[in-house]
């Protein structure tokens, strides 16, 4: 079994991206801008953007944050939002999901200028991979593309199987999988809480993605012997974060595996500072040419 380290890919990409953005700092006068949004208390958002900061700081990339508290208004973070979209100097924004229940989180992710939205969430940008067209990859699903094709694991030709269609996760997922290329190809079945014999229709895939929030639930009888498993859920249980399939169940039942903590969560900051390097090109007309 493959143990598709998530955390070591991550590192090579952010040291990749270290010499890249010290050669763009150098030719343009200045680094690729980061900025995030944090509304309120949420401890997980507290260690993302922790870690995210840091992260940041690595690679060489401006990162600014805006901790507001849970009684912002909408105006008021509409407003920052507004100038932040107007400020040369930051390339990407990031607005912290969840934020609390009184602001309108679709309001705002749809106010972000397209260009500076590195989480992809964006409607255009959600658009755009729908066509198949360049623009901004949810960071998640992005994130399990670029693992997948760091090992040499190709779906193409191949039955996919994505548990869960959330709109950060799932959705985007299955439309990179069945994007016409090596990393795509795949001929892919979208699952969900309405799913008729879910386990029967997990055992169809030769790469199977868990993306639901449910510790665990994957077990050894629903996967497909040598199937290639990826672990998007990160569960904090008592007795500390496990991931959305049985990992101990498996591991000796399938072909490839990650890890959770250490799979799909470091390679999600390290897209992150991907789209942020790729904003900055576009804001600075370089856009795919070196510095």
């Amino acid at each position: 079994m493959i143990l598709l380290d998530g955390k070591a890919t991550a590192l090579a990409i952010r040291a990749e991206l270290k010499t890249e953005v010290a050669a763009l700092a150098a030719a343009q006068g200045r680094a690729p801008g980061l900025t995030v949004i944090l509304v309120g208390e949420d401890p997980a958002s507290q260690v993302y953007v922790r870690n995210k900061g840091l992260a940041c700081k690595d690679a060489g990339i401006v990162s600014q944050e805006f901790r507001l508290p849970a009684e912002t208004t909408q105006e008021h973070l509409e407003g920052i939002i507004r100038d932040l979209n107007a400020d040369p100097a930051v390339d990407g924004i990031l607005l912290q999901l969840p934020i609390p229940r009184h602001l309108d989180s679709r309001r705002c992710l749809e106010l972000l200028s397209p260009d500076k939205d590195v989480d992809g969430f964006h409607p255009v940008n959600m658009g755009r991979l729908t066509l198949g067209l360049p623009g901004f990859r949810p960071c998640t699903p992005a994130g399990v593309m670029t693992l997948l094709a760091r090992y040499g694991l190709s779906p193409s030709g191949k039955k996919a199987v994505v548990l869960g269609r959330s709109n950060i996760v799932g959705k985007p997922l299955a439309l990179m999988l069945a994007q016409p290329g090596p990393q795509g190809d795949a001929t892919v079945t979208l699952c969900h809480s309405r799913t008729q014999d879910l386990a029967e229709a997990c055992r169809q895939a030769d790469f199977l993605f868990a993306a639901i929030g449910k510790p665990k639930f994957v077990t050894r009888d629903m996967v497909k012997e040598g199937a290639v498993v990826v672990d998007v859920g990160i569960n904090r249980t008592l007795l500390g974060l496990v991931g959305d399939c049985d990992f101990e169940g498996i591991k000796d039942h399938v072909s490839a595996l990650t890890p959770v903590p250490g799979g799909i969560g470091p390679m999600t900051i390290a897209q992150l500072l991907v789209n942020t390097v790729q904003a900055f090109r576009l804001h600075t007309g370089l856009n795919g040419r070196k510095a």
